[in-house]
């Protein structure tokens, strides 16, 4: 499949075009700004062969490509040309979203600052590889080559609050020109040279703060912040004839003045503040900080988190050339790469093998995706292995105070010019630690190998997993630790109603068995029994959707209605958890039918989930049916 091919069908995945607000990429994920995430197909987006996993973070909706996203990213916009300047400008306004304070926050700075990334990267790199040169003695410090070298480097993070204006002004929706203007004002040289004077300095009466805007970055998001605000007053206000020279006009006259006096010295304050108090943690707090933001990089960066913290790094980088939480972004890689290598040891099935150590390696050169959703989640204790190496990698790593002195762009090997100083062994020796104690950890862990085909939930926009796990009732296949059907079962109804073919759900994930074959129903009373005896393998938080495991080995997934998930529970009571033990015919569940009918479509669903492992799975009954009446029948 080219590019282009798989452009048009990730839009189509995603809910076309009229559901994508914005889009943009960073190094291998496609981040997409959607009206409405549960229009979503999740499970065919996981088809494409360019596809190697999604993810939401607050409400942003991520598909992971890899080394290839830029060109999948081209393509999109070859297609769909109106994508050429998204980047979140567009999306719709955080309130109408629904958006909690820290998601909208993560949202923002990821809106910012993902689109100036390239060119902080591209910079942080020379400089990366002119410190190597200069430190294997094939470039001297002062002669012109070097002094022109490093002013492409150096020019990117100086005039950073210039790249930052643009970036967040079209984030606001602000003219970026205008914001450009604004920081090149606070920027200007006679600007500069008088607030460093040292003598007092005035606007009309009212003191200026001397403040540095060069490579600053909370005051110019704070000044555009302002200017957002400021422009669409005066544009409310001016006639439509006078729009085109006035409103630039009075936006510069107020902000620039405003931020010199208020917003300035408040950013300096709050980047000062926010960056010297992480500074000081990641100093004092030695190996105990390491062994905790070590562990936990991972989870930062599924959640986002981490991008709270770009603009801390940014800042430390320009003003202080160097920074502490870097390295450990590398330590997680090297430690996610590690766990993935143990996998490759461990596995039995060649197929995983070999994806496994293709994985490690990609994770090594940086790109973790592959190997953190491929692999390590999909298998849990792999990632939990990754998580004990960054561990005690982090705190090898800040026991001796390693720093990184660029932002190279990329955190595996590639990128080790970033960590080039007087602390470079110390980085590159938490990085081995993390790679071998991972590897370690998940050689001893060890993996359960079905759990690579559990259970996935998409409907709604949202994936939920619900792993099977081992149980006592069931015999165990000693190579992989799968339940082995112990012999052909009936399946009872676990509803009164209509009993339909599972091909005549308006839902595709259903419909076309993705998920297994099994059997659909139109109940008409509000109660859900279980359909085996067994166990209880996960009762969805939502309450719509459960998972049961037979005394068998027969794992069926019993999904209530349409796009329930929306519903977030309301009109559903479970009465049972996740863990108890079930006979035939138990009550499960009982919901409201009335009230959940008038919005939604209420088809149940029931498949096998485990289908793979029978020869048949049939429909034993159609038509009318009561609860633990024969409805499907699985043979061996």
């Amino acid at each position: 499949m080219d590019h282009q091919e798989t452009a048009r069908k990730i839009v189509d995945a995603v809910g076309g075009t009229k559901n994508i607000n914005s889009v943009y990429h960073c190094v291998t994920r496609l981040r997409f700004d959607l009206k409405d995430n549960g229009k979503v197909n999740d499970a065919e987006l996981k088809k494409l062969d360019k596809v190697m996993g999604t993810n939401v973070s607050g409400d942003q909706f991520q598909v992971i490509i890899g080394n290839q996203v830029a060109s999948v990213f081209n393509a999109m916009v070859k297609e769909y040309p109106a994508f050429k300047n998204s980047d979140g400008a567009g999306a719709k306004p955080a309130e109408e979203k629904k958006q909690n304070v820290i998601s909208r926050l993560f949202e923002f700075i990821a809106g910012v600052f993902a689109p100036i990334l390239p060119a902080i990267a591209g910079a942080g790199l020379l400089k990366g590889l002119i410190a190597l040169l200069v430190w294997l003695g094939w470039m001297t410090a002062g002669t012109d080559a070097y002094r022109i070298i490093s002013a492409i480097g150096d020019g990117v993070f100086n005039y950073l609050p210039m790249l930052i204006a643009f970036s967040a002004a079209r984030k606001f929706g602000s003219n970026p020109f205008v914001a450009v203007g604004v920081s090149a004002a606070l920027m200007y040289p006679d600007i500069t040279a008088l607030l460093s004077s040292g003598e007092p300095v005035s606007f009309i009466g009212i003191p200026v703060t001397a403040v540095t805007y060069a490579s600053s970055v909370i005051p110019i998001l704070l000044a555009i912040w302002l200017m957002s605000y400021v422009e669409k007053g005066v544009d409310r206000i001016i006639p439509s004839s006078l729009k085109l020279l006035l409103v630039p006009l009075l936006t510069l006259l107020i902000v620039v003045p405003v931020t010199l006096v208020a917003i300035g010295p408040l950013g300096t304050i709050i980047g000062n503040a926010l960056s010297g108090g992480i500074n000081w943690l990641l100093s004092e707090g030695g190996v105990i900080a390491g062994i905790i933001l070590g562990g936990a990089m991972a989870l930062i960066v599924m959640t986002g988190m981490h991008y709270a913290l770009v603009p801390v790094i940014i800042s430390n980088l320009a003003t202080l050339g160097v920074d502490k939480f870097l390295p450990l972004t590398y330590i997680s890689n090297m430690g996610q790469a590690g766990a993935t290598l143990g996998v490759f040891f461990r596995a039995r099935d060649k197929k995983l093998k070999s994806m496994a150590l293709s994985t490690s390696f990609t994770a090594l050169m940086g790109v973790t995706e592959p190997a953190m959703y491929g692999v390590n989640m999909r298998y849990k204790k792999p990632f939990t292995a990754g998580m004990i190496g960054s561990a005690a990698g982090g705190g090898f790593a800040l026991a001796f105070g390693t720093n990184a002195y660029v932002l190279a762009g990329n955190g595996g090997i590639p990128g080790l010019p970033a960590l080039i100083g007087p602390t470079f062994w110390f980085g590159l020796g938490g990085m081995v630690i993390a790679f071998v104690v991972a590897a370690i950890a998940a050689v001893i862990l060890g993996i359960k190998e079905e759990q690579g085909d559990a259970v996935v939930q998409t409907v709604g926009g949202t994936e939920k997993q619900a792993q099977p796990s081992t149980v006592d009732e069931a015999p165990l296949d000693i190579e992989t630790d799968n339940p082995i059907p112990a012999s052909n079962e009936i399946i009872y109804s676990p509803l009164t109603g209509k009993a339909i073919p599972l091909s005549e759900v308006n839902d595709p994930t259903f419909s076309d068995e993705l998920m297994g074959k099994g059997v659909a129903f139109v109940p008409e009373v509000g109660e859900l029994a279980s359909p085996v005896t067994g166990t209880v393998m996960n009762v969805f938080k939502t309450k719509h959707a459960m998972v049961i495991r037979s005394h068998d080995g027969v794992e069926l997934l019993i999904h209530v209605g349409i796009n329930t998930v929306k519903l977030r529970g309301q009109y559903f009571e479970a009465h049972v958890q996740t863990g108890d033990k079930v006979q035939a015919g138990d009550r499960l569940l009982t919901f409201d039918l009335e009230n959940i009918a008038k919005e939604y479509d209420i088809t149940t669903a029931m498949v096998v989930t485990n289908t793979s492992d029978y020869q048949t799975v049939l429909p034993a009954k159609l038509g009318e049916i009561s609860i633990k009446e024969p409805v499907l029948k699985v043979e061996v």
